[in-house]
């Protein structure tokens, strides 16, 4: 019974793992979104990386950021059809607010990205704290106060900050979308460090979620600091993009041509902060806003490795890319979803088509094996050997049940990250009563729905359970399910109502075929022989 017994042992982890990683996404209280500068952090730079990349202790120490100011020093507001964007006396930006319907709060007023107390983007810090504390005193310049109004074009400013010793140039150009092109240059080389910001706070969910720094490095791969783990010493060099992120939004410094030397601080609570360093003349481009997919491949088609997925991004990226692709046909995130789960279903029925038929076949045989077990349980080899025999005779595949339930891991978390992260779904209505994707059903009706389907579902597929704990586990499985779905955004309940509905279906075309194929056999057992 080993087969069978690993068979079951591993339906039970696949219940406890959901367990875990559900409970876990919900329990887990998100960091804090208000973010201090620790003005005392000691940096270390790592083995292969050159010193002179990381600020020096004590310039730390004298570069922590100002006393932040109200708003009556915002000297130029830049607008756009879809945000507000607040420049400082210090050419820092102060805030960042987005007009669009689906990212207002609940009271209708816009939604603002940065953090009151947080470090500013665009905020420059030099290596010398001489010039790092006059810095901080003496504001830019601004060619042009008030309002810039970007019309649907691109629009450039020019801010000048002029020191006892050094004269600093910011060029900046505002793009509609959000995507800003920087330029700063100093009138003699002076080693500085532009950051993109302590990261967006316009995500307040109570899921886990990744929230810090990603960098693209310069070999192609993704490193990503969270909250909390940043040792503010990590050093990465010509690395095409840097970005601070929460769930939905990022800040984000790019030179895909060049790379950019970037040096990650932490603050007071161990989160990342990121910096880039310059010497004289530094261009690079740069976004504020929404990790929407196709506005970061409008700017720049790598840029949307800035959409973090975690460990299943290689089937996680291609799975957004396909329902996106659906959803241009259907104009309906929550029918695209439907349609995708279905695409699934019929990719993998195959497989699991045998799985289901071998699992059917070991139910059958389960009073069968458990005489064997009783007859040859003192001799193990014997009664594996007895087993094989039987399996062998019947066409039963003790591990065909396993690959079914093996594929789903994959699958389910690829989409639980995709439908997690995916800032499309925001606001994004699905039918009556569901009026964002990413928001938890207000009425509870698809998680209860989605229960009631996994219980029939449990009703209908064969199982061979002996142990009574595993029993009662799978008993009780759906209502546990259901009670973690009512906070969970009404996307990810869509699928996996929608998976329960297929898979019965599934199940019912497998008994049937079963039986079918049962009194096939048993008719060919029983035709009279021709002579």
């Amino acid at each position: 019974m080993e087969q069978q017994d690993l068979h079951k042992r591993l339906l039970l982890a696949l219940v406890l793992s959901f367990l875990v990683f559900v409970g876990y996404s919900f329990l887990i209280p998100t960091s804090s979104v208000e973010n201090s500068i620790s003005t005392a952090e000691s940096t270390q730079t790592s083995p292969e990386a050159p010193r002179a990349n990381l600020p020096t202790t004590s310039s730390i120490e004298e570069t922590k950021a100002p006393p932040i100011r109200q708003n009556d020093d915002i000297v130029l507001r830049v607008v756009s059809d879809n945000f507000i964007w607040s420049i400082d006396s210090l050419g820092r930006i102060f805030q960042a607010e987005l007009l669009e319907q689906k990212y207002r709060e609940q009271d209708g007023k816009p939604l603002s990205l940065l953090s009151s107390s947080g470090v500013k983007p665009l905020e420059i810090r030099f290596q010398d704290s001489v010039i790092n504390d006059e810095a901080f005193k003496k504001p830019y310049e601004f060619e042009k106060t008030g309002e810039l109004r970007l019309d649907g074009e691109a629009k450039k400013v020019t801010l000048t900050q002029r020191l006892s010793d050094l004269i600093v140039t910011k060029e900046l150009t505002f793009h509609p979308n959000g995507h800003y092109d920087v330029r700063v240059f100093t009138s003699k080389p002076t080693p500085y460090f532009v950051t993109t910001g302590s990261r967006p706070v316009g995500d307040k969910s109570i899921y886990w979620v990744v929230r810090g720094a990603l960098i693209k490095e310069a070999k192609g791969s993704i490193a990503t600091i969270e909250d909390g783990d940043a040792k503010g010493e990590e050093v990465f060099a010509n690395a095409p993009m840097v970005s601070a992120f929460d769930r939905y939004y990022s800040s984000l410094f790019f030179d895909f041509s060049n790379g950019l030397n970037v040096s990650i601080l932490k603050d007071g609570d161990g989160n990342p902060l990121a910096f880039i360093r310059g010497d004289g003349d530094l261009s690079f481009g740069a976004y504020l806003g929404p990790k929407d997919y196709r506005t970061l491949a409008a700017i720049y088609p790598d840029l949307t490795q800035a959409i973090e997925y975690g460990w299943f991004t290689f089937l996680a990226e291609p799975f957004f890319k396909v329902i996106m692709w659906i959803h241009g046909y259907v104009g309906n995130w929550g029918w695209a979803i439907v349609l995708f789960t279905i695409l699934v279903k019929i990719v993998l029925f195959p497989l699991s088509f045998k799985g289901m038929m071998s699992m059917q076949k070991l139910k059958d045989l389960a009073p069968k094996l458990k005489e064997l077990k009783e007859k040859y349980g003192d001799d193990k080899a014997k009664m594996n050997m007895k087993m094989m025999e039987m399996y062998q005779k019947h066409g039963a595949n003790p591990m065909g049940g396993c690959l079914p339930l093996l594929l789903q891991i994959p699958v389910f978390f690829a989409l639980y990250r995709v439908l997690l992260n995916a800032d499309e779904l925001q606001g994004a209505p699905w039918i009556f009563w569901i009026n964002d994707l990413s928001r938890m059903d207000p009425y509870f009706i698809l998680p209860i729905l989605m229960g009631v389907s996994m219980y029939l579902q449990q009703k209908i597929t064969p199982s061979n359970f002996t142990d009574p704990l595993q029993e009662k586990i799978f008993k009780f499985f759906p209502v546990i399910v259901t009670l973690f779905m009512f906070t969970f955004p009404s996307g990810l309940v869509l699928y996996w109502f929608t998976n329960n509905l297929l898979s019965i279906a599934q199940q019912y075309y497998i008994n049937y075929a079963y039986e079918k194929q049962k009194q096939q056999e048993i008719a060919a057992h029983h035709k009279p022989k021709e002579y």
